[in-house]
């Protein structure tokens, strides 16, 4: 607190600055903790629903599972009898809605890293000009320890920027890294969804299903036989 106080106003300004960093950090953590899953185990269990011809159950997969990339299958799956082409198109088209949502905040972050050390060295100039014309006023006689008192109030806005600075853009950069994987696995979870629905669309299913043709005609046989 004595460090604020000496700094200045401009330190109050920095100080919210810390806080602003720290709380988007923490929040964009938290998404993509939850939005992160096994893309592999995901399509695994939907690749035998959509054998079956089961899209109701599939969508209803997509939606209790979290993350951009469940997003991304959910909207294929739904226009599942679309062509192949008009499948990556509503891939893609989702995919660009998505990258909004991870990249949130993230630009505030990267604007706190640069204007910190500046917020900082405008404080050390207007304390030096302080400083100086206080000097001034007096005869521009001072001591030595007036002077180095005064220097040092005013690298204080400084040092603090940095302070501040060095560890948003750390986080940053640690989340940016987040979103980029998260991006990676929604595109090649998209990829593979259109081509699991393409190749699976024509196969026979493996649910059993009783003609009722055949079934009269097993009876009338039976009945023959009597």
């Amino acid at each position: 607190m004595d460090l604020i106080t000496k700094g200045g106003p401009l330190m109050w300004l920095l100080l919210g600055c810390s806080v602003i960093a720290i709380a988007i950090f923490l929040e964009r953590l938290f998404y993509f903790h939850r939005a992160r899953i096994d893309v592999g185990d995901l399509l695994f269990g939907l690749r035998n629903l959509i054998k079956n011809k089961a899209y109701a159950e599939a969508l209803s997969e997509c939606a209790a599972t979290p993350g951009p990339a469940a997003r991304v299958i959910h909207s294929a799956i739904r226009r599942y009898a679309s062509p192949r082409s008009e499948l990556k198109d509503i891939v893609q088209e989702s995919g660009q809605l998505e990258v909004p949502k991870l990249e949130k905040h993230l630009i505030v972050l990267l604007t706190v890293a640069y204007i910190a050390p500046l917020i900082g060295l405008l404080g050390t100039v207007l304390g030096l000009v302080d400083t100086f014309a206080q000097i001034n006023s007096v005869g521009g006689f001072a001591t030595v320890a007036e002077i180095s008192q005064g220097v040092y109030e005013a690298l204080i806005t400084s040092a603090a920027g940095l302070m501040v600075a060095i560890p948003a853009f750390v986080f940053y950069s640690h989340l940016r890294a987040h979103a980029r994987t998260l991006m990676y696995d929604m595109e090649s979870a998209g990829i593979e969804i259109v081509n699991t629905i393409c190749d699976l669309r024509n196969e026979p299913s493996d649910i059993i299903h009783i003609r009722s043709g055949a079934a009269s005609d097993d009876t009338d046989s039976n009945a023959a036989n009597a």
